[in-house]
């Protein structure tokens, strides 16, 4: 009996792309080191290697696209890479600095932002060409976990000392789980072309902005990762409101009244 071929659809390509792969390994160590981290107590330095994962992770796409070394083997070890550092990091991160107080609730909601997690990576990776590229479906893993990792850090920059025992925590945590597995849409940034010739005041405005960040960075980063996951509701909120009757002029009743005489 003749055996039948292991890849009847053709041979298996050999090898993978060192660039773009180095870069989302050194993401994954940094997510890996932010566990590490957490388990000793020292929630800053996790809280800050979870942020240069998520730069980390941003630039390994980039690189891969601008030098056309995109596979199926990169986006799948992008999306394991990604679990661990914006979904498993930031989860124990959460748990021992904070969630442990509440018992088993505290872990369960630890669980539930791997989860959804888990979930966001899953579904964004068969929606890859079937949504516009310029939303995200649903609020994207690494600002989930930023949003986690900023906030450990203004607490320490306000003076915070120790564990952070708050429902406020409990209450973040599961709401940004669900963010991530809603059909909420976020802007994506993909179709910003940095490499265009763009108006001098913009150029002005982005220096202005670098030099705010570089004065307060704890608090301007987590004004910027907190004002992004609240972006998408708040858009989804604008948008139901102009479908209200009373918001539209044609549909408001003053307008089918017609002029006061």
């Amino acid at each position: 009996m003749k055996e039948r071929p292991r890849f009847p659809k053709g041979k298996m390509k050999k090898g993978i792309y060192v660039l773009p792969n180095l870069f989302t390994t050194a993401s994954l160590f940094s997510g890996f080191y932010s566990i590490i981290a957490s388990m000793k107590g020292q929630y800053e330095v996790a809280a800050i290697s979870i942020l240069v994962a998520a730069v980390l992770d941003a630039l390994d796409g980039r690189i891969a696209r601008m030098t056309n070394t995109t596979s199926k083997f990169g986006a799948e070890y992008d999306s394991l890479s990604d679990l661990v550092s914006f979904g498993v990091a930031p989860a124990i991160m959460a748990y021992t600095w904070s969630l442990f107080a509440f018992g088993r609730w505290g872990w369960l909601v630890s669980f539930l932002f791997v989860t959804c997690g888990a979930l966001r990576l899953a579904r964004f990776n068969i929606q890859i060409g079937i949504i516009d590229s310029r939303v995200f479906n649903g609020l994207p893993i690494p600002g989930a976990a930023a949003v986690v990792a900023t906030g450990v850090l203004i607490y320490y920059k306000l003076g915070g000392v120790g564990h952070f025992n708050h429902l406020l925590v409990l209450i973040s945590v599961l709401v940004l789980a669900l963010f991530m597995v809603s059909n909420i849409k976020y802007y994506s940034f993909k179709d910003l072309n940095f490499f265009a010739r763009k108006p001098f005041m913009s150029f002005v405005l982005i220096v202005c902005i670098l030099i705010i960040v570089v004065a307060e960075p704890q608090i301007m980063i987590f004004t910027f990762t907190a004002g992004y996951s609240l972006s998408g509701p708040v858009w989804l909120i604008f948008k139901l409101a102009k479908k209200l009757p009373g918001m539209k002029g044609n549909g408001s009743p003053a307008a089918k009244q017609g002029p006061v005489s």
